[in-house]
């Protein structure tokens, strides 16, 4: 079967830093479930081979197993941890980076129809993989064997596994990051202002402005694209670098709420602990004592 020749590949190839051979490709292996992690998503397809994984983007739940991808489109604050592991049967996954110049030269190549933008579509998604799917993805896998053929097949494997993307169940979503004009690349543009600009306040209308968008517009294609609110965007930004920065200053609770823009002492405690579970003082502490972050 196609997963059990893809579990090998993945096993046989995994490292402990995900890294392979192949640039944008990475190979993720857990032998227990893990605490959830805050992070972004990146713009990737990420398929299952072995186990189970879930990821939350702000109050939506992803859960994808064996057999499975997840495309994201936009570079979005989750949360995601593996659910299904053991040591006899460790979680496998697969990564590609999503590149829109790529995804953009398949689309010019394809037509005026595939070229069409939707809007109103989800950062994140979820579907089966297809038999052509896996079969490419296991093809690119099985170059890490073969040195010699890499760099004239691997760019072609990977041409054909953003075909099937775009083709595919969540196609719409992948045609987007190849279009300049769809709705998703002017939310894409806000999303990498406000990450850029998280310490300082702003308003909707301005970055609405900047988006090249109505202010009615931004706000409903914000909200289906990343699950929050400009401004609960900023929130989870200014929280997960919050929470890097007291891995390192551990005792500086008060000057990391400022650096990542509170003004308020008792909001960032109020806000981190909703987050994460805890008061960033107690988390601060745990996270020092730990050897990496969860």
């Amino acid at each position: 079967m196609q997963l059990d020749e893809l579990r090998a590949l993945l096993t046989r190839h995994a490292r402990p830093d995900g890294t392979t051979a192949i640039d944008g490709v990475l190979i993720s292996q857990a032998e227990r479930p893990n605490v959830p992690s805050a992070s972004m998503s990146g713009t990737v397809l990420a398929l299952i081979a072995q186990g189970a994984k879930r990821l939350a983007l702000g109050d939506r739940v992803f859960e994808y197993r064996a057999g499975q991808y997840l495309v994201a489109s936009v570079d979005l604050p989750v949360t995601g941890h593996f659910t299904e592991a053991s040591r006899d049967r460790p979680a496998l996954g697969f990564g590609l980076t999503l590149q829109p110049a790529a995804i953009a030269e398949l689309l010019l190549q394809a037509g005026a129809d595939m070229r069409r933008s939707g809007g109103g579509l989800p950062g994140i998604a979820v579907s089966d993989a297809s038999d052509e799917l896996l079969d490419a993805v296991i093809r690119l896998v099985r170059l890490l064997d073969q040195p010699r053929d890499l760099p004239v097949l691997a760019p072609l494997t990977i041409r054909e596994i953003l075909w099937r993307l775009i083709t595919g169940e969540q196609g719409a979503i992948v045609r987007q990051l190849g279009l300049a004009d769809s709705s998703l690349s002017h939310i894409a543009h806000a999303v990498r202002w406000i990450r850029g600009h998280y310490r300082q306040s702003f308003r909707v209308e301005d970055v609405a402005r900047l988006s090249g968008m109505s202010v009615s517009a931004f706000y409903r294609h914000f909200q289906a694209v990343t699950a929050m609110s400009p401004i609960q965007f900023q929130k989870q930004i200014r929280l997960q670098e919050a929470r890097l920065l007291l891995a390192t200053n551990p005792t500086d609770v008060t000057g990391v709420g400022q650096r990542v823009g509170y003004d308020s002492p008792s909001q960032f405690s109020r806000e981190y602990r909703r987050q994460f579970g805890t008061p960033p003082s107690l988390d601060a502490a745990r996270l020092n004592a730990a050897p990496s972050l969860p």
